[in-house]
């Protein structure tokens, strides 16, 4: 059975509804000056980059990985598809879809924490964080390179017996939903925050404040992400830095795709001893072996301990 990615139809849609916000933005009474021509221009160059990127490395990352795995996990047996485990892959009824959107959804928060925590995948994924606005342009403004590691992190829903066409489905709507997550307009939407994953949830995740940062890293659901202690709701009172504590200053598409590599580049000759070297690829950003810059933890500690001294 072959399904048609749902992100070949979003794309248009993308765009125009940037359009329409854009066009908002710069007519409405409410003064959001939520568009910056340049950034912009570089976000969309950047989302089309993506986009054909994406159709170039299809047959390697989906093809190869995805059947490749189908192949080796779910053999044909008497002309059925048969786990190695011995059950019988899963079909495509109702039920199964849904299953399958929520192993998505489970992948999809750590794929996206581990891009947040592992400096050589924030290296790729910040990107998509460089930039000071935020709006449905920004939803676009995609890295390049976290295509070639993500389909690492679902491979394992095809080894238990989901279909490939099915994953790959559920992952062109996981990308529509996160899409229309970028923007400013949609206020708190009440009973449905205690489920979904909403747009001042995004909002929140894409502030530089550091009470924010590293927080709400979920697709549909907020569910892991209050699970697994990484959900933050938004404060109103607090005004939102939106971006990077180190960006790019630049407007060119190459150098915000690759100013964080050269970075880690740079620290990495800032010592000798390998485990440093290590660190500063593999390690959380913001690590360093002498304290010259603080991972979101330390900062968020330092900052606690100040509290304590000063109510002492």
């Amino acid at each position: 059975m072959d399904f048609t990615n749902p992100l070949v139809y979003g794309v248009p849609c993308f765009l125009g509804l940037i359009a329409l916000e854009l066009t908002y933005s710069k007519t409405s009474d409410d003064k959001k000056n939520l568009y910056n021509w340049k950034d912009l221009t570089s976000s969309v160059l950047l989302g089309l980059g993506s986009a054909v990127l994406a159709a170039l490395i299809k047959t390697l990352s989906i093809i190869t990985i995805f059947y490749y795995a189908d192949e080796l996990f779910n053999p044909l047996v008497d002309g059925v598809r048969t786990n190695i485990f011995g059950y019988e892959s899963f079909g495509y009824a109702w039920y199964v879809w849904l299953l399958c959107m929520l192993l998505d959804d489970f992948s999809y928060y750590w794929f996206h924490r581990q891009n947040h925590m592992v400096r050589f995948f924030w290296a790729a994924h910040i990107v998509h964080h460089s930039s000071d606005n935020f709006n449905l342009g920004t939803a676009v403004r995609n890295g390049w390179f976290t295509l070639f590691y993500k389909p690492f992190f679902y491979v394992w829903i095809i080894m238990i017996g989901f279909p490939p066409e099915m994953l790959v489905v559920c992952l062109g709507i996981e990308a529509l939903w996160q899409f229309q997550l970028h923007t400013q307009y949609i206020k708190k939407m009440g009973f449905i925050e205690k489920i979904l994953n909403t747009h001042t949830m995004h909002q929140v995740h894409h502030a530089r404040n550091l009470e924010y940062m590293d927080k709400n890293h979920g697709g549909f659901l907020n569910v892991f992400d209050r699970i697994f202690g990484t959900w933050k709701e938004l404060d109103e009172s607090i005004d939102i830095e939106y971006g990077v504590s180190t960006p790019p200053d630049s407007y060119n598409v190459f150098i915000i795709l690759t100013h964080e590599y050269k970075n880690i580049w740079e620290d990495t000759k800032k010592s000798k001893n390998w485990y440093h070297k290590l660190m500063y690829i593999f390690g959380p950003p913001g690590w360093s072996h002498d304290g010259s810059t603080l991972t979101v933890k330390q900062m968020r500690k330092e900052l606690a301990e100040e509290s304590k001294n000063i109510i002492a």
